[in-house]
């Protein structure tokens, strides 16, 4: 009887293990910050660039906004969602202090080798230097909107305008809204707002105000509810490049208030509510040094080392990773359709998923055993 009770309990385990693995979400949020380094996620302001007149127009409000001698503090100064609530709800990944390395497998360490390597699942070494050229690639987005649980449910908003191209939208069908291009106003009032505020900046670039990006999706969050959608904002990259350090920080800490806010409405909406999964990452790093920061490329050291957040259903309550590990962002696109219960497939070799810490809701073995050795 005893072997029975192993035998069997061993089996139910197994299964629910089995079928918990099939499937760990429903719907999955990916977002990204353009160019945003790992040093400020983990280290916060960086002491080194935060007192240089040439690139902070007020060192003294930017040091009482964002600084503390207290790492621990000063990253929660400029990123507090990540540091209040994704370090205890979720897991974050990529401080290279600790060994925990996130990293580009492409060789140019630019925005779209970057966003390929992240929706393809693999760093194609063809290089294009940000031109509007379509993706050959297949990626997990198009993939995913033409299985037929997700047919229609996938969508993309991006401040960056080349992001059509690399997401290939004309010729997979899946829906791109990015840079100033115009909202359907047909489908949502709201985006006659938006429409108008578009309209109305003067100087338009290849970047789109995050505000407005951002705006957008979240309107369609909670108009469409789509089950997996991307929020790819900018303005990080923008202001590095302009060595603009003061700005550059503004807008990181504006990405973190966007993330809370999409997280408390996701965890207020029926249809989002402990089944949503957030996937944060970066396209790129930057230069390692105050004279480098600004700058990315295959030449500049640093420009391949990124980050990963994670919260949501199926990413077990870890916080910050602090073990010696090794992560590709060439691996996210495998993850996302692990966590949704699929199998990526490409027109090329895709990467093996990250082995994300996941909960596992499981009934022990030896309390089950015994609740049937009581019954017998």
């Amino acid at each position: 009887m005893k072997i029975f009770l192993f035998v069997f309990a061993s089996i139910t385990f197994c299964s629910i293990s089995f079928a918990q693995s099939i499937a760990q979400t429903k719907n999955i949020i990916i977002i990204t910050t353009d160019g945003f380094r790992w040093q400020e996620v983990f280290r916060g302001a960086d002491s080194t660039i935060l007192h240089n007149t040439h690139q902070v127009k007020d060192t003294a409000l930017m040091c009482a906004q964002y600084w503390d001698d207290n790492v621990i503090e000063r990253r929660k100064k400029l990123m507090p969602f990540f540091w209040n609530v994704i370090a205890k709800q979720g897991q974050l990944s990529g401080n290279r202090d600790a060994k925990n390395d996130v990293n580009v497998k492409n060789l140019y360490k630019i925005s779209y080798p970057g966003y390929n390597e992240i929706f393809t699942g693999s760093a194609d070494r063809t290089l294009n230097p940000n031109l509007a050229i379509r993706n050959s690639n297949i990626n997990i987005l198009e993939w995913l909107n033409n299985q037929e649980d997700f047919k229609g449910k996938v969508v993309a908003y991006s401040s960056w305008n080349i992001m059509p191209y690399i997401l290939a939208e004309r010729e997979s069908g899946l829906p791109v809204n990015s840079g100033y291009e115009m909202l359907n106003e047909a489908e949502d009032s709201v985006n006659a707002i938006i429409n108008q505020a578009q309209a109305n900046v003067i100087n338009k670039t290849h970047c789109r105000f995050d505000m407005l990006t951002y705006g957008a999706a979240k309107q369609y969050l909670q108009e469409k509810h789509p089950k997996v959608l991307f929020l790819g904002l900018g303005e990080t990259d923008e202001f590095a490049h302009k060595g603009e350090y003061d700005h550059y920080l503004q807008k990181a800490h504006q990405f973190d208030e966007m993330v809370s806010e999409l997280w408390y409405f996701v965890q207020t909406d029926p249809f989002y509510k402990n089944n949503t999964t957030f996937i944060i990452t970066t396209d790129h790093g930057r230069g390692k040094k105050s004279s480098t920061w600004n700058g990315h490329g295959f030449w500049v050291a640093g420009s391949g080392q990124t980050w990963l957040a994670t919260i949501g259903q199926g990413i077990a309550p870890i916080g910050e990773l602090k073990e010696k590990n090794q992560i590709y962002t060439s691996q996210i696109a495998a993850t996302i359709s692990q966590l949704l219960g699929e199998k990526f497939k490409s027109n090329h070799p895709v990467d093996d998923p990250i082995a994300l810490k996941k909960v596992q809701n499981v009934v022990p073995i030896p309390a089950f055993t015994e609740t049937l050795a009581a019954k017998k």
